[in-house]
């Protein structure tokens, strides 16, 4: 029997209590509900209240009369206060999210407390500081006895759907700049990974934001997702999710022409050159992968090895491989990596396996399922793998990852290139001006060099081609939520 960290009584009420819809202010029942599995065991975790169509109308409703009430009339110095508090009531409860996360999604409860958690109250902070810096500015025009300026405006509602993969930290990373900027929100968490989005949204009223600033609604994706996405209140989506379901949102959100921002899908190349150090290769080329269980679009899921070093990197790949324990998020014999989100993506994750070995690629590590409890699947090293092998093409999403050699840094730019996806990129090289080239020629909205994964609340992150459109992070995500108004005066 696996000794697991008791659960705080702060998650054991919150557990215990209503797990209603946060609208208004208030916790909505509904008469259907969802039920959250613990992937650690594939057992039941509890029950949430599910949206429908009705409680986004509901939703909606709120969070309009909020940002046309007291959220609009604060000042920005206040608005900034009320974020910075909500920071540091994440940071103080750093634990219960922790706890949270490691019970809906898996993860190991360290990670989501130290990394999640941490990162969410720093995303926050760094908006916190945005209010008083939305500036318009004033246009030298031509027409003559004529001023004109502009007006940076909030969009006013805002709907936003986080993916599961981070249940806390995607939605930060949405939430932050949409109150930065003004707007009001209503936030829909993936169905499996409800939790600490409910949580965050109680937080939000302790921290001084009006009631129905951030309105937080549970549901499925086809039903309360895509009434979100179709509601003629709702002025900007923010999504972050596979590329077929983002394709569906652009659809809904037609009716009537709403803002979209969109960050999707991926199979990000990574490219270790023989003059990189190995040491430091290596190990970042692993993490890139199996960091979050390669549950992440940025996962470095083709790993392209100069051949001359080829062997020694595989070699080095698998001896890592070897020493990663798997386990449930909550055990106090802390694991590395956790169970994959479920047993359909568990079943999905190992069809890829079984598809690449079907192909002729050859598993060093790993291969499948891990022990018949929880949805867990070894860290799966596959090389002998073909550019055109689906395991090589397509996102799987779960900690598979396909090496593949190369020559040239010609060929390598072709083949990196050669995908639908654009979202992230890396290469390992002591060359500057080969680092600079590729940075210039890989198709890629974030580029990492010698490194892999590093963001920061201040620089922009988002993807290219199918890997969706807008930035978030930083200012580019302050005018994802904003508006531009032109005013001309005699």
């Amino acid at each position: 029997m696996t000794d697991l960290i008791p659960l705080l009584p702060d998650v054991e009420a919150f557990l215990e209590g209503p797990l209603s819809l946060r609208i208004g202010g208030g916790k909505i029942d509904t008469a259907g509900s969802i039920e959250v599995t613990d992937p650690s065991f594939g057992t039941p975790l509890c029950t949430v209240a599910k949206a429908g169509a009705a409680e986004v109308d509901l939703a909606v409703a709120a969070a309009a009369e909020a940002y046309e009430g007291p959220w609009s009339s604060m000042t920005p110095d206040e608005r900034s206060q009320r974020i910075w508090r909500l920071a540091e009531l994440v940071d103080q409860r750093a634990e219960i999210f922790g706890q949270l996360d490691a019970l809906d999604n898996g993860k190991p409860f360290a990670v989501a407390r130290d990394v999640d958690a941490a990162y969410s109250a720093r995303h926050l902070r760094y908006f916190a500081g945005w209010p008083s810096k939305i500036e318009g500015a004033t246009i030298p025009v031509s027409v003559p006895d004529r001023f004109n300026y502009t007006r940076i405006e909030p969009v006013g509602v805002c709907g936003l759907i986080a993916p599961w993969n981070y249940p806390l930290l995607m939605a930060v990373w949405k939430i932050a700049p949409a109150l930065a900027a003004g707007n009001a929100i209503v936030m829909k968490p993936a169905e499996q990974t409800p939790l600490s989005a409910l949580y965050l949204a109680d937080l939000a009223l302790e921290a001084g934001l009006p009631e129905g600033v951030l309105n937080v609604i549970p549901g499925i994706g086809t039903e309360a997702g895509a009434a979100l996405a179709g509601h003629p209140g709702v002025g900007k989506i923010g999504f972050t999710g596979s590329t077929a379901t983002g394709r569906r949102i652009v659809e809904a959100s037609m009716g009537n022409l709403k803002k979209v921002s969109l960050e999707l899908g991926g199979k990000a190349a990574n490219i270790v050159f023989a003059d990189a150090d190995l040491e430091k290769a290596v190990a970042g080329a692993f993490w890139a992968l199996f960091g979050n269980n390669g549950q992440s679009c940025t996962a470095g899921a083709r790993l392209y090895v100069q051949r001359p070093v080829y062997d020694k990197v595989v070699e080095g790949l698998a001896e890592l491989a070897a020493g990663v324990s798997v386990g449930p998020g909550m055990a106090e014999a802390a694991h590395d990596l956790g169970p994959v989100i479920s047993e359909r993506q568990m079943q999905t994750v190992t069809g890829y396996i079984d598809s690449g070995l079907s192909e002729g690629a050859e598993c060093i590590a790993g291969g499948g399922r891990v022990g018949a409890a929880g949805y867990f699947v070894a860290p799966t090293i596959l090389i002998g793998v073909t550019d055109t092998m689906r395991a090589a093409r397509e996102e799987i999403f779960g900690p598979v990852l396909c090496v593949l050699p190369f020559d040239d840094e010609a060929e390598v730019i072709a083949r990196a290139n050669d995908t639908d996806y654009g979202l992230a990129a890396g290469l390992w090289t002591q060359d500057v001006t080969r680092a600079r080239v590729l940075a210039e020629r890989l198709k890629a909205g974030t580029i990492w060099i010698n490194c892999w994964g590093e963001t920061d609340a201040a620089s922009p992150f988002g993807g290219m081609k199918q890997s969706g459109y807008g930035r978030e992070m930083g200012a580019d995500a302050i005018a994802l939520y904003s508006q531009t108004k032109s005013v001309w005066v005699v």
